[in-house]
């Protein structure tokens, strides 16, 4: 189904509609949970640790506590001991653990909590927390995974470092001789990079109820956290969605919530708690680092049979998510290949550096990473064509994904591939040698896949909303949206617009509240279009029955007599028709009943969602820096819902992938030590080094999302660093892969007498 042909069929859905929230945000006028002010409210601010690992000896707080403005300070000695898991969403949530405190005294990491300072300006704090004075011992660092499992490394945990493990496979290992190729494949440490930093304001009553205001991604699981941790009912906790300046996943868990909530329960007053960017990159998580070997063994005909992997994963200090995390690497690439065995082992490991966590596609773009550089050097080596090679193994509609042995839906990842090569000009391109002068120019292509929810044998996907219309036909919906950034608002109301006839802006869409909005999983796992997506189709279509239904009692006939248009009931035979509102006032006064629907949506599948990009570069072997010069997306999207909303998001997980194959990096030095402090020496790609992006969604419909949408947040995301990296060593006829691919470590792979040319250049 081409894009106009998608776009035709519907009323509203297709068409390009701002973000819910987007003129606040041009003219500043969004409160933002840092904009909140409350009487009587004070601020707090962290001391972080500046060791990678060391044992608190003393503290002495003493000339902090006497600076003008300081209320309280907090550290190991005076909270509690009780450990927490961040990352839980659910009550005793399998495989979480928890071995994380407010406040430890042993620091793990640089940027690991030594205490609180709390004041009644934000100034006041941080001047009070740079008087206070520290004692450490300082202890050997396992810095990687590495070293954290190697027999002399310190024990980071009184367990041991090994934090998880698993074997994962499917098929029967290839009997006839094989060639094997193999790869080994790093990616780095990254900084999620929003706009807005980390930040919370908790409040506790006079009754010992605790209101929290944050900027995350589940209401209902930091209320898990902090009311478990706390030994609360969770009647006596409530946490409100507050608008958020992004997050790409780096507040998808609960980092702070345990903490500000402890304060106002102990000061009684509200505490607010926002964080600059040097505390977000040393304070918040990371996309972790990790290490895999790939291996592919490859038949007399040139097809790859069997694929295993082994990834060496660094958690940070603390579990977290890193467990789920890597199991979440295991289950991509048989999204995405058929292959006749396929096993993926891995081992993570606790280690000194910054916490690990989930970063825009949850592990996706790790996997897919090295498993798309891994191909490209395959086809080198069988002398393929890298296209050619993919589509001989990519999955087919309808196949089942042998390492769950769920349907991976009509999947589309091959027609992605096949409209893209077409599109982008693969064969005239990738046949143009890469020049042999100081500029090379070539092309690279990588595929991704990824999820549509967390339905599985473990996670049940579910989600609740409530419709309510009005006496004049508007509609206002309550659900726990947990709106990022990606216009979940505005989707959520196209769907419901689309389903009963009534424009957009004439439905409101609040965000979640765990008090007041019915019970969601939260934004994670891109389960919002797929799942939220179709619980409101199903709310709506619910209010379109009981609006037919009473209409019909009005009307003295029978509902299926009946049909609606642009907010209007009327008889599909004859000429009497009422407006939505003037049913609404029939029910509320004539049968004492307002017009209020609840449904719970039960999902019921998971298909892949894919992406296929290509990529071209224009590489300075004098100075090792890279040029993308232009760029295209595939997306197997199934339908955009709303079109310019879409294309948005692929160009930005384009320019973030592209900076993750390029610059970005959170680095350390030989003692721990982050090499970076903020946005000055974190390196972004910006606008001005951004490539023309065209995007090209595959749409058609055959999956369960609303009108057979899928979501496309996180798998546009997946590709995009491999596509860089395969077009840099087709131009240099190298094999980097180390990401990120930095001028240095480009100019190290080159042959020397490019690198005496560009010396000998240099130098006039």
């Amino acid at each position: 189904m081409s894009t106009t042909e998608a776009a035709t069929n519907f009323q509203y859905l297709g068409k390009t509609y701002p973000a819910a929230d987007a003129l606040k945000k041009v003219t500043g006028s969004l409160i933002y949970g840092t904009d909140l002010t409350m009487a009587g409210m004070l601020h707090a601010h962290l001391l972080l640790s500046p060791h990678a690992h060391a044992r608190i000896l003393r503290i002495d707080a003493q000339q902090a506590l006497a600076a003008e403005g300081v209320k309280a300070i907090f550290t190991h000695v005076n909270t509690p001991s009780k450990p927490y898991c961040r990352y839980r969403i659910i009550p005793n949530q399998k495989g979480c653990i928890d071995d994380e405190r407010l406040f430890s005294p042993v620091v793990r990491c640089v940027g690991d909590r030594v205490a609180v300072v709390v004041a009644t300006s934000a100034i006041a704090a941080a001047r009070a927390a740079s008087l206070i004075q520290v004692e450490y011992e300082i202890l050997p660092a396992a810095l990687d995974a590495e070293c954290a499992l190697s027999s002399t490394a310190p024990r980071i945990h009184p367990q041991g470092n090994l934090l998880h493990t698993f074997d994962h496979a499917c098929g029967s290992p290839v009997a006839e001789d094989c060639t094997i190729i193999s790869t080994e494949i790093s990616t780095q440490m990254l900084h999620h990079a929003a706009i807005e930093p980390h930040m919370c304001l908790a409040q506790c009553d006079a009754s010992g109820k605790i209101t929290l205001w944050s900027a995350c991604q589940s209401v209902y699981g930091a209320r898990t956290v902090v009311a478990d941790w706390l030994e609360l009912p969770y009647s006596m906790v409530r946490v409100i969605k507050v608008p958020m300046g992004g997050s790409f996943g780096g507040k998808q868990e609960f980092i702070f919530e345990p903490l500000t909530a402890f304060l106002a329960r102990q000061l009684r007053q509200p505490i607010l708690l926002t964080l600059n960017r040097d505390a977000c990159i040393r304070a918040t998580m990371v996309r972790p680092m990790q290490r895999s070997l790939l291996r592919s063994a490859v038949d007399s005909k040139g097809q790859v049979r069997s694929l295993s992997v082994d990834t060496l994963l660094a958690a940070g200090p603390y579990a977290s998510s890193s467990p789920d995390y890597s199991e979440a690497m295991a289950h991509k690439l048989t999204r995405l290949y058929r292959l006749d065995h396929y096993r993926h082992t891995a081992r993570v490991a606790y280690t000194n550096s910054p916490v690990a966590g989930g970063m825009r596609g949850w592990g996706a773009p790790d996997i897919a990473t090295c498993a798309e550089i891994h191909m490209d050097h395959v086809a080198r080596a069988l002398g393929a064509d890298p296209v050619e090679l993919r589509a001989s193994m990519l999955v087919h509609p309808n196949e089942v994904d042998r390492l769950s042995g769920k349907s991976l839906g009509d999947a589309r990842v091959l027609e992605c591939l096949q409209r893209g090569a077409e599109a982008f000009n693969w064969s005239t391109r990738s046949a143009q040698a890469p020049g042999s002068g100081r500029w090379r120019r070539a092309v690279g292509v990588a595929c991704g896949a990824h999820k549509n929810g967390m339905l599985s044998e473990k996670f049940p996907e579910s989600s609740s909303m409530t419709l309510k219309m009005n006496e004049d036909g508007s509609l206002n919906l309550s659900a726990s949206v947990h709106e990022v950034g990606a216009g979940a608002q505005v989707m959520l109301r196209l769907v419901i617009a689309e389903v009963l006839g009534v424009p957009p802006e004439r439905i409101t869409v609040g965000e979640a509240d765990s008090e007041t909005t019915p019970f969601d999983f939260g934004c994670f796992g891109s389960r919002v279009t797929y799942v939220c997506g179709a619980a409101a189709r199903d709310v709506a279509i619910a209010m379109h029955k009981r609006l037919l239904e009473d209409a019909a009692t009005l009307l003295g006939v029978q509902p299926e007599q009946l049909e609606s248009k642009d907010g209007m009931v009327m008889e599909r035979e004859g000429c009497r028709s009422l407006t939505y509102g003037e049913v609404v006032q029939f029910a509320r006064m004539q049968r004492s009943c307002d017009m209020v629907v609840t449904q719970t949506y039960r999902g019921q599948s998971n298909p892949g969602s894919y992406s296929v990009q290509f990529a071209e570069v224009n590489v300075d072997t004098y100075t090792g820096r890279v040029l993308v010069t232009d760029f295209l997306c595939v997306v197997d999207i199934g339908l955009a819902l709303n079109r310019g909303l879409v294309e948005g998001q692929c160009r930005g997980a384009v320019q973030a992938g592209i900076g993750s194959a390029l610059c970005e990096e959170v680095s350390m030095d030989a003692r721990g030590g982050l090499n970076v402090s903020g946005l000055r020496d974190y390196h972004l790609i910006n606008c001005v080094d951004m490539p023309r992006v065209d995007v090209l969604l595959i749409e058609h419909p055959g999956d369960d999302g609303p009108f057979g949408a899928k979501s496309v947040g996180e798998v546009a995301a997946v590709p995009t660093a491999a596509a860089v990296v395969n077009a840099v060593n087709r131009a240099l006829g190298t094999t980097l892969s180390t990401l990120p691919l930095l001028p240095e470590r480009i100019l190290q792979a080159l042959p020397s007498p490019c690198v005496a040319e560009a010396q000998e250049v240099t130098c006039c």
